[in-house]
């Protein structure tokens, strides 16, 4: 019996490996041999998770010819593979990936570090604060204070609780966007929500447009909810949304969705302003595809004099074309497992419909912990702390990157919680890999793309500031010289570090 589970064609194995970019050598730098330098790429798309562990590789002539190398430089290359414990073989099944015992596998998302790690590794991979107390403690305290006549019911509110429904409702009426409890629905957090969104509009084959780059879980559900992902490039730096080409694909590819990331875009921060978005919703109306806003960073603004353009749906008075995920994770806690989704009465009810075969419904707890913040004041108290926190880290961060690392270029977002760098001409990919050794976390660019793209960009998160922020920025220095040695630096032990 074969011990693979997919396959990997010779054409996309190709394309992966094609994307995976390097600075050239410099004088004095041996390059490896050929066969060293593929076995080191499909090991790093492994490791990325770009390549699924147990996918059956290509025969080896076929992977030749679409490398353009000999067959004797894949054969070597499997073997190194073999070595290593990243390739499995077996005559009449072919060769499939696998990862060497006691590695874990490997997450094609940004999981959270486990907190055993955290003493030796700063964590850069998760976009995410500690909670902003005592905001957290008081709202569990009022939750707890409401709870005795829920505690009565069955506890399953499947468009959740009708307090928290009508505070998110008012919540976007103060705003200027007239709007009913009937259109909202509470979620667990924004995932929920997109999922829920996927499953009922996106099903398997349905094509999906997403910016390029765009926030990797999310790419990652869609792939999975079997979603075909169309890329629509963003413009250069914080420009954020080119309308020309979102017109031509959603006039051309007609996806059934299209997801957008319109306040301090994940990853690059981005901010669309009126006129973009406007042209958004109206070539989505064209299109018949239905446009989903991501708010989750809408409350993230970090400089003063920010102006905040109107919400999406807010260009959207009929409802018919853009449904709009809010959370509590990223202003809040991500401990705070709560979103919600506003829409048309009719869209929610078939959310609310479907979610029986689902989650039934949100924590009550959690949905009373955010009514209370919601109707006492401590949410603008709560999420003045967050932006407090996130711009001190920013500004600690942009600063440590410039003087440790002043060929990487990026441009500093006004809100939001990342930056978007361009590695100097080096692998995001191999920086990953490299930075693991040295003892910083960090996602690489192509986990924001779809097919390889963004090889030589890394995302860093507004989550460490002050000499955890310089730290960090040290070790990224520290990995970036073991990739331009090519992978030969010692690879020093972490120290522990104690903020």
């Amino acid at each position: 019996m074969a011990q693979w589970t997919s396959a990997v064609g010779a054409a996309q194995l190709a394309r992966l490996l094609n994307s995976q970019q390097d600075r050239p050598a410099g004088p004095g730098t041996r390059r490896p041999p050929a066969y060293r330098a593929l076995a080191d790429g499909i090991r790093l798309l492994v490791l990325e998770g770009r390549v699924p562990v147990a996918a059956r590789l290509p025969a080896e002539r076929e992977l030749a010819l679409s490398l353009s190398v000999s067959r004797t430089t894949v054969a070597a290359a499997y073997e190194a593979l073999r070595a290593e414990g990243f390739l499995e073989s077996r005559r009449g099944a072919g060769s499939w990936t696998a990862v060497p015992a006691g590695n874990p596998l490997p997450a094609r998302g940004l999981e959270p570090l486990p907190p055993e790690a955290l003493g030796s590794m700063i964590d850069l991979g998760c976009a995410a604060l500690p909670a902003p107390e005592p905001w957290l403690t008081r709202a569990v305290q009022g939750a707890l204070e409401e709870l005795p006549p829920y505690a009565h019911t069955h506890g399953d509110y499947p468009a959740g609780l009708p307090a928290l429904r009508s505070m998110i409702a008012d919540r976007y009426t103060a705003r200027g966007i007239p709007t009913m409890p009937e259109q909202i629905m509470v979620t667990t957090g924004a995932m929920g929500a997109i999922d829920a969104i996927c499953h009922l509009f996106g099903g398997r084959g349905e094509r999906i447009a997403v910016e390029s780059p765009s926030y990797a879980n999310i790419l990652q559900l869609m792939r999975e909810a079997g979603a075909r992902l169309v890329p629509v490039a963003m413009a250069e730096g914080l420009a954020g949304w080119d309308m020309d080409r979102w017109r031509q694909v959603l006039r051309d590819a007609a996806p059934r969705l299209a997801y957008i990331v319109a306040d301090f875009h994940n990853p690059t921060g981005a901010l669309a302003d009126d006129d973009q978005r406007r042209q958004l919703v109206d070539a989505a109306r064209s299109a018949g595809t239905v446009l989903v806003a991501d708010e989750t960073m809408s409350e993230l603004w970090l400089d003063e004099g920010v102006e905040m353009p109107r919400p999406v749906c807010g260009f959207d008075p009929a409802g018919s074309t853009v449904i709009t995920v809010g959370s509590a994770s990223k202003a809040f806690w991500a401990g705070m497992r709560i979103g919600w989704v506003r829409a048309a009465p009719d869209i929610i009810r078939s959310l609310v419909a479907a979610r029986a075969y689902a989650d039934l419904g949100t924590p009550v707890v959690e949905q009373l912990a955010v009514n209370w913040l919601f109707s006492t004041g401590g949410w603008a108290q709560a999420v003045d702390i967050r932006r407090g926190q996130a711009r001190e880290n920013r500004d600690a961060l942009v600063a440590a990157v410039r003087r440790e690392l002043p060929t990487w270029e990026f441009e500093v977002p006004r809100g939001g919680l990342t930056l978007w760098v361009r590695a100097g001409g080096l692998s995001g990919s191999r920086i990953a890999e490299a930075g693991e050794r040295v003892g910083v976390r960090v996602p690489s660019g192509p986990r924001f793309g779809v097919d390889g793209a963004f090889e030589g960009y890394v995302r860093l998160p507004f989550t460490v500031g002050g000499a955890v922020a310089e730290e960090a920025a040290a070790r990224l220095a520290a990995a970036a010289r073991i990739v331009e040695s090519g992978g030969t630096g010692g690879g020093e032990v972490p120290r522990t570090f104690v903020a």
